[in-house]
């Protein structure tokens, strides 16, 4: 018999690393802005313009999937993070708007830099911190959240937040050598720098995390799990590695992938401490499941629509294959 809820958990999870490692990188490039002149500033533009807003159907997924699969899980959750959910969806708004915009005007232009720029580090902010605050744990009781409007808020979730932006400047940063020229040797330079700094906010948050809870504790420190888990630390210093190396060399593509591949060693992590509470340390993904016909019911349209949503994303990477130019524009 199939594990409905585990499949749903899983599906969500991968929708929720699949927005991570393809609208990290478009966020990136608006975290990356300050360091463009006017022009450089249209060409990291055109770089996202046809996949940004495909990027974030994943996100659409996840939330969505989440609200049908979980709905006790969706409720807790977002009791406990309303503030940095609204203030992350007013950010993309508000750079997406300005994205289009800045192609319009002149006069104004200097003002929707300023948006995107803008938007696109407090929507990476933003999901750092939940991230940070949905491992440290949500306070639930009799299956509702029970705790304050701002439990969220904590060094640990605000380092997170900024370990993210972070994250997403270094994918963004090897998105756009690996599809621009000019833009490549102004960006190049400062790769290495970024590694170093994801590099040292993994190890802080990976020391740092064990110690929030006993039971995190018990899961990465307490034998067998110790030797089965250390390959994942291991994996996270090997891949920066092979990363340093990549940009050392000028392998464009091979540092956008294996700056992607730190993303993914990073998720495996965070699932291995927050696994089996969807709403950490109070409901586990059983207890949060929607009734299994409710389930199937869904499963049943996923099968039909995430193969098309696969397709039509792979083929928008596709036909916009390639790098940049000055005159390329997709927003004209």
């Amino acid at each position: 018999m199939i594990d409905l809820p585990l499949v749903w958990a899983i599906i969500i999870a991968s929708a929720v690393l699949a927005y991570a490692l393809l609208d990290g990188f478009d966020l990136g490039v608006g975290i990356l802005f300050p360091f463009f002149n006017d022009q450089q500033k249209g060409v990291a533009v055109h770089t996202i313009a046809p996949i940004w807003d495909g990027n974030e159907t994943w996100l659409v997924l996840g939330g969505g999937g989440l609200l049908a699969a979980f709905p006790l899980a969706y409720s807790s959750l977002l009791s406990a993070f309303y503030a940095p959910v609204i203030a992350m969806l007013l950010a993309l708004v508000f750079r997406g708007v300005s994205l289009e915009y800045r192609e319009k005007t002149k006069r104004g232009r200097f003002f929707w830099d300023t948006g995107f720029w803008l938007g696109s580090v407090v929507a990476a902010f933003c999901q750092g911190v939940m991230l940070g605050a949905f491992i440290q744990g949500v306070d639930v009781t009799d299956r509702v959240y029970s705790g304050g409007w701002f439990d969220w808020l904590t060094p640990y979730s605000i380092t997170c937040g900024i370990a993210i932006v972070s994250g997403y400047a270094l994918l963004g940063g090897t998105w756009i050598t690996m599809k621009t020229h000019g833009l490549a040797e102004r960006i190049t330079p400062l790769l290495l720098p970024m590694v170093g700094t994801v590099f040292f906010f993994i190890a802080l948050i990976s020391s740092w995390t064990p110690f929030l809870d006993d039971r995190l504790t018990e899961r990465w420190f307490a034998l067998p799990n110790f030797i089965w888990l250390t390959p994942i630390p291991l994996l996270v210093v090997g891949v920066t590695l092979l990363l340093v190396r990549a940009v050392q060399t000028g392998a464009e593509q091979k540092s956008f992938y294996l700056a992607e591949a730190l993303f993914v060693v990073t998720f495996i992590g965070f699932g291995i401490s927050t696994y089996p509470y969807i709403v950490p340390h109070g409901i586990t993904i059983w207890d949060a499941a929607a009734p299994d016909s409710s389930l199937s019911f869904l499963l049943v349209g996923t099968v039909v629509l995430l193969p098309l949503i696969i397709i039509y994303t792979v083929h928008s990477y596709w036909v916009f294959r390639g790098k940049v130019h000055d005159e390329s524009s997709y927003l004209k």
